[in-house]
């Protein structure tokens, strides 16, 4: 019988190599297992530090995608498909975006969040059509996330992407050499073999997660929805994010707590638009006049009321 090829497409990959650190787990004490385990996770950040300019290169498409009324998606499969989704949810309550803006597609759809559907990543095809169902143009940025580099999911995705004129990013734990992915952008955190071999939803994971904590987390700041290192476009649509929100007006104003509360009222549930009123000593129609003339950024639209 013929050796079916994807067995020779992912023998020699990175990810799928054994540790020489974690051979004998299998008859270690729990506590030199996860001493084992915690040493390999160490070596993420420095990886992905290496990386750091092709992440900003990332920032700076993302962000001009949505000036220019473009949208995100992030696109993978298991793992890599759900901490895609995770990053674009989280932004809403975060940074109030609407829903739309940043999208997660995974391989095998929704239902693939809380049970694998691991034969869905081999469908190259179904890349394009979740893309063609969201109604993905040349305006939008569609980043890939594949530990391996090869899942057909996702270069499928990207090449459809890339053929209708869209920005294209790709995020992989494999060697930049050793990936031959046309897009934008690369992004290569290559983490080394796994703790257990091939178990990418480990240290090529916690890349991903790193990289996508940086990637959103930057272009929200660049975006105007953080002042000095606080979150001021966020959501109040909890209890807790609406104690936060009069905390932030309270720490970046000076105010007591019925001042905040009071201030956030009148700004409508707006946390920028109540520290500009109350640092600017401005009314509601004008603060936001201000931050509209200073593209959403609290500081300039105070430098532009002379408080600053």
């Amino acid at each position: 019988m013929a050796r079916n090829p994807v067995f020779d497409e992912i023998k020699d990959l990175l990810t799928e190599q054994r540790n020489p650190a974690s051979k004998d787990i299998d008859i270690l004490p729990v506590e030199e297992v996860l001493k084992i385990i915690n040493n390999e996770d160490k070596k993420v950040a420095e990886i992905v530090g290496k990386e750091i300019p092709y992440i900003a290169k990332t920032v700076e498409i993302y962000v001009d995608t949505i000036k220019k009324g473009g949208r995100i998606f992030y696109v993978g499969a298991g793992t890599s498909g759900r901490l895609g989704i995770l990053d674009a949810v989280e932004l809403v309550p975060t940074y109030g975006t609407p829903h739309y803006l940043v999208q997660g597609l995974i391989a095998g759809g929704y239902g693939a969040l809380i049970r694998a559907v691991e034969g869905a990543e081999d469908l190259r095809e179904d890349g394009k059509k979740d893309l063609l169902e969201r109604g993905v143009t040349s305006k939008d940025f569609v980043i890939g996330l594949a530990a391996s580099k090869r899942t057909p999911y996702v270069l499928g995705a990207l090449e459809y992407a890339r053929s209708i004129g869209a920005k294209t990013g790709f995020i992989t734990a494999i060697p930049r050499e050793e990936v031959n992915v046309d897009v934008d952008v690369l992004i290569c955190p290559a983490t080394g073999p796994e703790v257990v071999m091939g178990s990418t939803r480990m240290k090529a994971g916690t890349a991903e997660k790193l990289v996508l904590n940086m990637i959103s987390t930057a272009a929200m700041i660049r975006m105007g929805k953080v002042y000095e290192n606080m979150m001021v476009d966020l959501w109040a649509t909890s209890q807790k994010l609406v104690e936060r929100s009069k905390r932030v007006i309270m720490i970046a104003t000076g105010v007591d707590y019925e001042t905040a509360e009071e201030y956030l009222k009148k700004a409508k549930g707006s946390v920028k638009i109540a520290i500009v009123m109350i640092l600017g000593g401005v009314d509601y129609e004008t603060a936001v006049k201000y931050l509209e003339e200073a593209d959403g950024f609290v500081r300039i639209a105070l430098q532009k009321l002379g408080k600053r």
